[in-house]
Order: C-alpha cells, then structure tokens, then sequence
C-alpha cells in the first residue's frame, strides 16, 4: 500500500473519511497536509505519504501473521495465473462461486474481478466503513444530516447505518438498528434485510439470523449474486473494451468513480485468464 499526492482511488477516498476530510478520493493538498498532521501527532515521520506503516495504524489494521496456505480447488479457469495478483482466499472461492453464479468465461471472470477488487480495496474490506465525522456525513448523506444534526452521528456507526438504512431496504426504521445490522458486507456490499434474505434463500444459509456470514464466508458469493440478480453478465459479454468496463462501473457503482483502477485490472486479469 503507497499512496500519495497525486493518486485519485477508492483507497484515498477511504483514507479521507478515516482523517474525517471530505472523501473526495482525490489526495491532494489538503489531504496531504491532514496526513502529516495526523503522522505527526502518532509518532510518525511527517512525511504525508501513506505506506503501510501508516495506512495500518490510520485504518487500525492488525498486521496479519503468516497467512496458512489455501488449497485452491480445480477449476476449468486458469486461477494459477492469478496467483500473486489476487489473495489466495479469494481465488480459492472462485470455483465454486463461478459454478453457482453463471460465470462461464474468463471475460465474466475478469469483469467480475475487477469490479469486486476496486469496491473492496483489493480484496481487503468486506464491511462497510461507516466512522464518518459530521463534515463527512454532510458530503456524503445530505438528504439524512444537517449541520445541527450531524455531530450527535459522528464516529458513530451503529447511529449512522440506522438512520441512514433505516426504514428502506426492508429494514425496520432507525430505533430497530435493522440499518446497522444489514449494513454493506461483501466484496460488493450486500447491504439490506430484503436483499440478505433473498441472498439467504439462494445460498441456503441464514445470513438474516446471522449476517456476518456475508463477510467471513460468502464476500465472493454475495458479490456474485450482485452481478447476477442485476443481470450484469449480459453487460460483461458485451466484450473487452473500455466502453463494456465503463457500462459495468456504471452498474456496479451508480458512476464511473476510480474507472482508471477498475480498467487497469480487468485489463490485467483478463490477459491473465483468457
């Protein structure tokens, strides 16, 4: 992880709401600056470029240990090749989620990947970060906070999923905490009671009763179950070219936010996988 003045991605846009900055996702000036205020303060060179050491301790990421290796199970697809540019967790996941979800071509696969790898910042969120401060909940959710509201929200996530799901999506209103408890998991996040049940009925299990299923056992899956019940593979089929990966974003993501990031790795994996 590096970012720096300059990059424009999800990564930033992520690092922005964790300074409680606006979540432009773009890392200029400002951004720059609140991350060496924010080095400096924690015992950090003050140099505002965010490598690991930093990223970590500003995102509260343990370091991992050694990870246990991941047997990847047979597949007709060429998941060897993806090895090193995909964690093994996820390739190991492939197989079955393909089988289940109608990915039946390496142009599929790489479309699906790319889109799943750039929501969930490479493969390492499966939940929704909802630690907004009151500026970003103003830019963010305008139609749910005012100025005199926002700060009794801040940095409070259940408070915020609640009122923000509340009452949509099959969720019971704000007091219920249904906003909160079907919040956005998965590599593309599943988010919503009506939309966990009927991922529950396909997947056969209870991810309603329990929803951190979606995050601990099905992020792949439940992405998958995106792109299918959206009917995004007859997008994906369209082809290889720019235009097919801009229609996908659009879908994926209601715009065409860090389209450089979500083209680089389609192109990348699907030269891998063809």
């Amino acid at each position: 992880m590096l970012l720096k003045k300059g990059d424009n991605n999800e990564q930033v846009k992520q690092l922005q709401i964790k300074l409680g900055i606006e979540p432009v996702g773009n890392f200029g000036p400002k951004t720059e600056e609140a991350v060496k205020t924010w080095q400096a303060k924690n015992g950090l060179t003050a140099d505002g470029i965010v490598g690991p050491t930093t990223w970590n301790k500003i995102m509260e990421v343990t370091p991992a240990s050694t990870p246990t290796p991941v047997a990847i199970p047979s597949s007709s697809f060429k998941l060897d090749k993806l090895k090193g540019h995909i964690p093994d967790a996820v390739i190991a996941q492939i197989p079955d989620t393909a089988k289940k979800f109608n990915i039946t071509n390496p142009l599929r696969l790489a479309h699906f990947l790319a889109q799943c790898g750039h929501e969930s910042g490479q493969f390492r969120a499966t939940e929704e970060n909802l630690n907004y401060s009151s500026k970003g909940l103003l830019g963010i959710f305008p139609k749910y906070f005012t100025a005199s509201t926002a700060e009794s929200y801040a940095r409070k996530p259940e408070k915020i999923a609640s009122k923000v799901y509340g009452g949509r999506m099959g969720n019971g209103v704000e007091s219920t905490g249904e906003g909160y408890k079907f919040r956005g998991r998965g590599y593309i996040q599943l988010t919503g009671k009506d939309n966990y049940t009927r991922f529950a009925k396909f997947i056969g299990e209870d991810t309603v009763g329990n929803p951190d299923l979606v995050k601990t056992k099905h992020p792949l899956a439940s992405a998958a179950f995106f792109f299918d019940s959206n009917k995004l593979w007859a997008i994906c089929d369209r082809g290889a070219d720019e235009a097919t990966v801009i229609a996908v974003t659009r879908r994926v993501n209601g715009g065409t936010i860090g389209l450089a990031d979500r083209l680089k790795h389609f192109k990348e994996y699907y030269n891998l996988l063809k």
